[in-house]
């Protein structure tokens, strides 16, 4: 919905005391507005009561503030929660909080819907949409950190981009998203406790490196050889395993943050003891901290299965021998739709 008005949380700290200054207000309202949307998390303009009604409407006419909402919120047996956010143009976007005893971890959308077609994941068969902006990702953090200190106690401890989309297509908005995440004057929360999860567009990982991001990076890899890869994965056959490699090994070099593969096992097709050695011959080549190996969560357009927990162990056993860490990651939130693959936006 385009109201022709410019958004507010899009203004700077500067931008927002020059227009204050315009009006003839005191500076200190810029600050006073700009700690309501970013520490103080106000829904709206109505919100910011310190400011006189005659402020807030003159806002409200000249600005719009198009907040994320709670559209609709699901419970798992597990203690993981989704919800579903709408958007101000009525777009609908999912994020989870998965709950365990040592942390609370937001999982985040970074774009409504996704481009990249992978086939294994209920995402990648929607029609990618939009780009979230910097501050409707802010919102789902926020809303999800409501959540946890409502339901836990607990505020979240960890940030992973890894819901609807691929994040390094929406460089700008995700990395200006963690700016504000991290800054003092947002949710001071620390970027080594953010992963920002790639199929692997190889480009934007160089980008990274040469930003000197201070967050952890995890590529989903799903696949140790590129016919493979090109498979599941079409976004390999512009990045393929080598590019992804040389980009990683660069973003290291750069930035000396931890790097995570993440490898879903798929009945018959990568869960050979043959595929369990191309895993550890890339993993030798890329200074890597750990390979996550995801169980398969089944969703209704892939015809994909999950591996028996004997061929699991196996390709497990054989990783270990080769002296990978690797660690098999149980799927949460698997009973709504919110494990790993799973978001699509159902109705409920």
């Amino acid at each position: 919905m385009n109201t022709g008005k410019k958004n507010i949380r899009h203004l700077s700290l500067s931008e927002l005391e020059q227009y204050f200054e315009s009006l003839g207000e005191k500076k200190f309202r810029a600050r006073q507005v700009y700690e309501w949307i970013w520490l103080k998390h106000a829904a709206g303009f109505a919100a910011m009561t310190n400011l006189s009604k005659e402020l807030r409407q003159l806002l409200e006419d000249n600005f719009s503030y198009p907040a994320l909402g709670v559209d609709a919120t699901q419970y798992s047996a597990d203690g993981t929660i989704k919800s579903r956010f709408r958007t101000v143009d009525g777009h609908l976007v999912e994020g989870v909080l998965i709950p365990t005893d040592e942390r609370k971890t937001a999982c985040v959308s970074s774009q409504i819907g996704c481009s990249l077609s992978c086939k294994f994941c209920a995402t990648g068969y929607m029609q990618r949409k939009r780009n979230l902006d910097y501050d409707e990702i802010y919102d789902e953090v926020v809303l999800i950190n409501q959540q946890s200190e409502r339901v836990y106690e607990k505020k979240l401890s960890n940030i992973v981009f890894m819901g609807m989309g691929e994040p390094l297509l929406n460089y700008r908005n995700v990395l200006k998203a963690i700016e504000r995440i991290t800054a003092p004057d947002g949710l001071g929360m620390s970027p080594r406790r953010i992963t920002v999860s790639t199929a692997g567009v190889a480009k934007m990982i160089h980008q990274l490196g040469d930003d000197k991001v201070k967050f952890k990076l995890a590529v989903s890899l799903h696949a140790a050889n590129d016919v493979k890869r090109n498979e599941i994965m079409p976004i390999n056959e512009t990045n393929n395993i080598k590019a992804l490699i040389d980009a990683l090994n660069y973003f290291y070099k750069q930035t000396g943050n931890e790097i995570t593969f993440e490898y879903i096992l798929f009945k018959d097709f990568n869960d050979s003891l043959k595929d369990a050695d191309e895993l550890v011959k890339i993993y030798r080549q890329v200074p890597a901290d750990l390979v996550n190996i995801i169980e398969y969560n089944p969703i209704e357009a892939a015809l994909f299965a999950k591996p028996d927990d004997d061929t699991v162990a196996r390709f497990m056993a054989y990783l270990e021998k080769n002296k990978v860490n690797a660690r098999l990651r149980k799927s949460r939130g698997k009973d709504i739709d919110a494990a790993c693959g799973q978001l699509a936006n159902k109705d409920h």
